[in-house]
């Protein structure tokens, strides 16, 4: 019986991850953790029975532990409860599935406690991949990508035999406004960008993809995970989202991972890895697929891809400058504070204006957060 916590237990990736430990019936969820949903928090804990749960609100804390007391389960809350699942004891695998520079703490936890790592939690990487992957090979656990495209580019690694990279294709759907101009941008609403063509996932990884922000999140984390340099790493606009991402060697051969937009086959791929199950669901037919098409992205209309190529090239907690001011300004977007262009120029912005810092530790890291935050706070 393999045993696993999740970080994240209400959100996309959460309900699928228990989606899988529903099917295969050999997985036990040990702890789990959420932000303010308890209303389907405790269906949750009802139906796994986990012996630890932590609830981020703590107003919401309290009002969970009095309506599930009948199960004696321990609810804890705030980071110390996040904290506590990630360390918990019985617990193998951590699935680290919340949003936001929230994760790093846990995520660092989690390793120091000899856990593998299903990580779904790409700002960790993105802000702190200098500090995340080290303590990984310390520690001698596995760094396992949940994200369909990086785990995409893990499959294809699997038989390299050490062979070197020589580039990592990125495949990007293009989102809802593939093909728009700068100024067809400029009535998009809420609605309209939570509209993704081809997945069904959270509200602000689908206005990631709106932007290719997401895509350039991606390019950050995948520099970590596979040990690449930003030069070798391609976005190609893919838009029936059928080729995941793929992998090109020393000799021209690419690699590349196929199948439907399902998240939940790369969630059960980083939970058994390296073996293989079966899932239910669609498969992918290739006599259906009339043809396959690869666009270069459009980095002047979309220009949160080429700010975060310079968030990547500068290092140090530019990224965590990228990631914090475009958490931000998505969140002003959903409450319909800002307009949709408004996004890149508040990233921008924070970039111009944040001090830069080289080599910063997790307490920098998070001071950067707060510095971006009361930045866009004074400005819009």
């Amino acid at each position: 019986m393999k045993k696993i916590a999740i970080l994240g237990s209400t959100g996309s990736i959460g309900t699928q991850t228990l989606e899988i430990v529903r099917e295969q019936k050999d997985i036990q969820v040990t702890a789990m953790a959420a932000g303010s949903n308890i209303d389907l928090l405790e269906a949750q804990i009802r139906e796994f029975r986990p012996a630890l749960v932590a609830v981020w609100d703590e107003k919401k804390a309290n009002e969970f532990k009095d309506r599930t007391a009948d199960l004696g389960i321990r609810v804890v809350t705030g980071m110390e409860g996040l904290l506590e699942v990630a360390e918990e004891p019985q617990s193998e695998i951590l699935v680290t599935a919340i949003v936001g520079m929230l994760g790093i703490r846990p995520t660092i936890a989690a390793i120091q406690s000899g856990k593998d790592i299903a990580l779904a939690n790409k700002e960790t990487l993105v802000t702190a991949g200098h500090i995340i992957m080290p303590l990984a090979k310390k520690y001698g656990v596995s760094i396992l990508p949940v994200d369909s495209e990086h785990s995409a580019i893990f499959q294809s690694l699997q038989g390299a035999a050490g062979n070197a990279v020589y580039k990592i294709i990125l495949t990007a759907s293009g989102g809802p406004f593939r093909g728009r101009t700068p100024e067809e941008l400029d009535s998009v609403q809420v609605e309209d960008a939570l509209k993704h063509p081809n997945w069904s996932m959270g509200r602000k990884i689908t206005i990631d993809s709106a932007t290719l922000v997401n895509k350039g999140l991606e390019m950050m984390e995948a520099k970590w995970l596979f040990d690449v340099k930003p030069e070798q790493i391609q976005v190609t606009v893919h838009p029936q989202s059928v080729i995941h991402s793929a992998v090109e060697f020393e000799d021209g051969a690419i690699i590349a991972q196929l199948g439907t937009p399902d998240m939940r086959l790369p969630i059960q791929y980083a939970l058994y890895y390296p073996k293989r199950r079966c899932l239910s669901g669609g498969r992918l037919d290739l006599f259906d697929l009339k043809s396959l098409t690869f666009e270069r992205p459009d980095t002047k209309t979309f220009r949160g891809l080429a700010l975060a190529c310079e968030a990547m090239a500068q290092g140090g907690n530019m990224p965590a400058v990228f990631n914090a001011a475009n958490e931000k300004a998505v969140a002003m977007f959903l409450e319909r504070k800002i307009a949709f262009p408004d996004i890149p120029d508040i990233i921008e912005a924070c970039m111009e204006q944040i001090t830069f810092e080289e080599s910063p530790v997790v307490e920098q890291i998070l001071k950067t957060e707060a510095e971006v935050y009361e930045f866009v706070e004074s400005r819009w």
